[in-house]
């Protein structure tokens, strides 16, 4: 970090500092990658003999104690002797009669480790104290207040600091719909055109239908979703790269502190706006059991990247485009609501946990803010790149089994039904007065009903109606389970399996024209939408993330737990949400 420190005005005498280390000292700086080769090659050349100045006398802390340790084991290492005075009852290579010695070493010479411990870092301290003053000259030292500061003093303000980070959400989900609209637009007219080419030009037969209905529709329903994929942690890795995801991090901790975490817990759910599973993975390095329980059991909540789908699937068909006050869109603000309603969910189930998991001991969050600095281009490019290439191939190996196993229960069904809805239509497909294409669609409703797969939905239906969904979301709500995203492919396969093979309508186009056929109204009116929606933002809905939490704590008791409440706190929030709306 050469570079920051000349930005600083602080000036350092790097043969000076060499000489008083003892070892050699390579400045670079990462973002430039200057200095990288000289340090390859101080690398490369490497001084096998230690040449580095003792910074302290280890034996002016406990001589005699020192002393008999290095005889009683043979060695003629001051600091080894030390730690093993300090750490003798954590080290399982002693025998029991040698940890006795050791015992009555440190009785006999009174060797207090605490004090000690204190004492050498303090002494530490003031050696590097001494170096520094030496070598270095602060020649911005005088400059009391610097552009960090005055930053820090709005955007961690604990009004304006809040305000600021709602705005940059706000900019963030009004981009998602503006920005992408035209690359959505481009994908969803590539896949029609593949589809209807396929159609033309490829054999009429299950193979061919298989591939156009089952995998390509499935690949196109989750593909169309990239490039929002791909802006959201395009401003994610900016707002890292310039150290402002810090700063919010530190502004959550005075919020996770009201509800009984740390700020330790901040850094994974702000992470679970990616994905829950690393996130709960970091939870490992919060000391508190307790704290770290309630991080593993919350950050599901929090909306993650795979819900992005479902969230502009659904904003699309139930809030029309269009701005307030002529540059806000309201589809991006609806965006932005639900990832406040997941955050808020988070934070309220956490406060309700801490009165039920109980602990002695608690964590503190020690942090230090990075100075404020332009993002690098490439790491965005390259995170942006990773996380779009995960997000296709992760979601896509699970799409196309499940777009291939909802094909097969799609297209055939118990018995002779199918042949018997053919022949219910035989006479009005023979009569050229009739409009074919819509007898045509009728016949592929009907058989869809009586597939196997409308059984499976019809048989779920009674449960789910309340919420205001019918057997076709239904089917998507088992098969996302597997993945959230799951639940895009697998509207995409059923509606083009219900389309016929000459419909070219976006998937969007045809489950807003969708009907229930035993009340005659829309499917996705704006209660039926704000309900899915809510659905998503509680329930569990990843087997990934079960697998990692019965990982993390080692028993199924958590996960268990986990997905009851959070399938509970789903339910009764669409419930809720449906019987108001209606």
């Amino acid at each position: 970090m050469s570079d920051l420190a000349k930005k600083e005005g602080i000036n350092i005498d790097v043969d000076k500092l060499a000489s008083r280390l003892g070892v050699q000292v390579i400045p670079i700086s990462a973002r430039s990658n200057k200095g990288i080769e000289e340090l390859r090659k101080a690398m490369s050349h490497i001084n096998l003999v230690s040449t580095q100045t003792k910074s302290i006398e280890v034996t002016d802390f406990a001589p005699e104690a020192i002393n008999l340790v290095k005889s009683k084991f043979n060695t003629d290492n001051d600091y080894y002797a030390l730690q093993i005075l300090h750490q003798h009852q954590y080290l399982d290579f002693f025998t029991p009669e040698q940890q006795v010695e050791i015992d009555a070493i440190v009785n006999t010479t009174k060797f207090d480790s605490n004090s000690l411990q204190a004492a050498e870092t303090v002494a530490r301290y003031r050696h590097l104290s001494g170096v520094l003053s030496d070598v270095v000259v602060d020649v911005g030292a005088a400059k009391k207040f610097k552009v960090t500061d005055k930053l820090d003093s709005i955007l961690t303000h604990k009004v304006w600091g809040f305000s600021i980070f709602l705005l940059i959400l706000f900019v963030i989900f009004n981009a998602i719909f503006a920005w992408a609209s035209y690359p959505m637009d481009a994908i969803d007219a590539a896949f029609g055109w593949i589809t209807e080419q396929g159609h033309s030009h490829l054999p009429a037969g299950l193979l061919t239908d298989l591939l156009l209905d089952g995998v390509v529709a499935g690949l196109g329903g989750i593909v169309i979703f990239v490039p929002q994929i791909a802006i959201l942690f395009a401003f994610i890795s900016i707002l890292e790269d310039t150290g402002y995801m810090a700063r919010v991090t530190f502004m959550m901790d005075k919020i996770m502190s009201k509800v009984g975490l740390s700020g330790k817990s901040v850094v994974p759910m702000i992470g679970g706006l990616a994905c829950a599973v690393p996130s709960i993975m970091a939870a490992r390095n919060i000391e508190s059991w307790k704290d770290r329980m309630i991080t593993i059991m919350v950050t599901p909540l929090v909306s993650c990247s795979a819900r992005l789908p479902v969230y502009i699937l659904i904003i699309s068909l139930i809030i029309p485009e269009g701005q307030v006050l002529g540059f806000v869109s309201k589809q991006g603000l609806a965006l932005m609501a639900m990832y406040l309603v997941g955050m808020v969910g988070a934070v309220l189930v956490a406060w309700i946990m801490k009165f039920i998991i109980k602990a002695k001991t608690r964590s503190y969050f020690i942090m230090e803010l990075p100075v404020y600095r332009a993002p690098r281009w490439k790491n965005v490019f390259l995170t942006v790149y990773e996380k779009s290439k995960t997000f296709i191939f992760e979601a896509g190996k699970v799409i196309i089994a499940i777009s291939i196993l909802l094909w097969v229960m799609a297209s055939f069904g118990p018995g002779d039904r199918f042949e018997n809805i053919d022949k219910k239509y035989e006479v009005a497909l023979s009569d050229t007065t009739q409009n074919t294409e819509h007898i045509e669609s009728l016949i592929s409703s009907e058989k869809l009903e009586n597939s196997y797969v409308g059984i499976l939905g019809h048989w779920i239906e009674p449960a789910i109606r309340p919420l205001g969904y019918d057997w076709k979301i239904g089917i998507a709500l088992i098969t996302s389970f597997a993945a959230r995203e799951a639940f895009v492919g697998t509207m995409a396969t059923i509606y083009s399996v219900d389309g016929g093979d000459e419909d070219t309508d976006s998937i969007r186009d045809r489950m807003r024209a969708s009907v229930n056929s035993k009340t005659g109204l829309p499917v996705y009116t704006f209660a039926t939408g704000i309900s899915i929606m809510l659905f998503y933002a509680f329930a569990m809905q990843c087997m990934s993330t079960v697998a990692i939490v019965y990982r993390e704590t080692k028993s199924w008791k958590w996960p268990m737990i986990q997905l009851g409440y959070m399938t509970a706190m789903a339910y009764v929030a669409g419930l809720i949400a449906y019987q108001l709306l209606k």
